[in-house]
């Protein structure tokens, strides 16, 4: 039987994705120590993160070559301007933050090269680069939740324990497993070339995920913030 994209995938990010579980910030998430600022701008850079993943959605649907396969990027954007946008909300409104407030949230550096990234290879390419450009997102964080869920106490802390709840749950896991799916799908007959460039969206994208965990953890913006104050 034949290798699955993913399982060739996995054997690339393995490693960066199991270096999230030791970077500051998602520790902190699992062992309910982060302070919660950080977490405010995490949450609040995420949010306008997932205005721009949903976009590459929008685009998938509309290069998609089948109507299953539009049907499939629906289904996806419904998922992420709903249930996990609703989480973001939710947060928010414990930091008496409201709808409106976060979509005016300035975009920090790494929010603004991440998503231009995946915008980009999403515009220039097919359908497949579409698919490439969310996988990292959408399945590393079903990698993490489920690897939190079995921290002791992860899932009942009072502040954090719904963002592992969700990103563990089965509902999230089935947008993930979505995603594979789609991948393993148009990447099963394209020649090894394009398979390799495939591949390189999803390493890049991850090595995008782990700069958006520094950039939590740092609480930063634009490295030119300080010399701009002066």
């Amino acid at each position: 039987m034949s290798q699955l994209f993913t399982e060739r995938i996995w054997e690339k990010v393995e490693p960066i994705w199991k270096s999230y579980l030791e970077h500051p910030f998602v520790k902190g998430i699992g062992e309910g120590t982060l302070d919660q600022e950080k977490f405010k701008h995490y949450m609040k850079q995420d949010y306008i993160y997932l205005i721009e993943y949903s976009r590459i959605f929008a685009i998938g649907s509309a290069k998609a070559n089948d109507l299953q396969t539009m049907q499939t990027f629906a289904n996806l954007l419904h998922g992420t301007l709903h249930y996990e946008m609703d989480l973001h909300r939710e947060y928010a409104a414990k930091f008496h933050i409201t709808p409106e407030e976060l979509e005016k949230t300035e975009a920090s550096a790494t929010m603004t090269a991440y998503t231009s990234y995946m915008l980009n290879v999403s515009q220039l390419g097919g359908v497949e680069n579409a698919i490439a450009s969310v996988l990292a997102c959408a399945w590393s964080y079903n990698y993490i939740g489920k690897e939190l869920a079995t921290w002791p106490g992860a899932l009942d802390h009072e502040f954090y324990g719904n963002w592992v709840k969700m990103y563990s749950s089965d509902e999230f896991t089935s947008l993930a497993n979505e995603c594979k799916n789609l991948i393993n799908q148009v990447a099963k007959d394209k020649p090894e070339h394009e398979k390799k460039r495939l591949e390189d969206i999803v390493v890049k994208t991850s090595r995008f995920e782990y700069m958006f965990w520094d950039m939590a953890e740092n609480v930063s913006m634009w490295p030119t913030d300080t010399i701009e104050r002066v």
